[in-house]
């Protein structure tokens, strides 16, 4: 269960009010709303990944017969890793109305308090549980130049991390978020190689990731072009290696160039 205090006016109102309330742990519903000091009018039905396929029918007969269908889950938004997709899906297949009460997700408040660039982003789920389908998954982030958030297990996070660094390099910064949007709350920040270090002493609680993304590769030929430009008009080699990698984001160093300047002299 998330922090009490984030629980919007709309939500409790809709606590009070609506005629089924499909949790993901109808204990922890029943907790929340005494926290919230409301008392549910409804029926509380559970559910949650194992049986959510089985429920979704009943559900959209509800909600197709005037009823008020309230979805919650343990905490953070329904449906981001937690059940809820079938359901909202079979309802716009229907031509049934779906509306969010928007509340606290661990992926937006990750990328906020990551310090890694947010304008562009991608979310993906937990990463794979099997060392070899990991490695896989990362390599298709290599050239991922959006921010990536993602979930792991506390206790398969080290490993995710050294996987991590392995293929994407130990430098490659990330951020480490534990219990986000509930009570205590923790941010790590550091490269990839350190916060394996830091993660192989054991962690708890639910684990968010915010991955940098890739830096943008200029195309090394193109760069050897704009160089040879340069030295036809009579500068000289090393300076216009250096002038077109002080130019160019993503340019290899100014050695590396050089060096492929001259090979593509032959």
């Amino acid at each position: 269960m998330g922090q009490v205090g984030d629980a919007s006016a709309r939500l409790i109102e809709a606590l009070a009010t609506a005629d089924v309330i499909a949790a993901e742990d109808t204990r922890r519903i029943r907790v929340l709303a005494q926290s919230l000091e409301v008392k549910p009018a409804g029926r509380i039905v559970s559910f949650f990944d194992q049986n959510e396929a089985g429920r979704v029918q009943g559900l959209v007969d509800d909600v197709a017969g005037g009823a008020t269908v309230l979805v919650v889950s343990d905490a953070g938004m329904p449906l981001i890793s937690d059940p809820g997709y079938r359901l909202v899906a079979a309802c716009a297949a229907a031509g049934l109305t779906v509306s969010c009460l928007p509340g606290p997700s661990a992926v937006t408040t990750a990328l906020a308090v990551s310090g890694l660039p947010s304008d562009r982003f991608c979310f993906d789920g937990f990463a794979p549980r099997k060392h070899a389908a990991r490695l896989t998954w990362f390599k298709a982030l290599t050239n991922e130049q959006r921010t990536c958030v993602f979930f792991e297990s506390p206790r398969r996070l080290a490993e995710c991390l050294r996987d991590a660094a392995d293929v994407l390099g130990a430098d490659r910064r990330a951020v480490v978020c534990r219990e986000l949007t509930k009570t205590h709350e923790e941010v790590k920040r550091g490269t990839l190689g350190d916060l394996a270090e830091w993660a192989a002493e054991g962690v708890l609680g639910e684990i968010t990731v915010v991955l940098a993304g890739a830096q943008p590769r200029a195309d090394v030929d193109t760069l050897v072009t704009l160089v040879q430009a340069r030295v036809d008009d009579g500068m000289r080699v090393k300076d216009a290696c250096a002038e077109v990698v002080e130019a160019t984001p993503g340019a290899p160093s100014r050695r590396e160039l050089y060096d492929a300047v001259l090979r593509a002299r032959g």
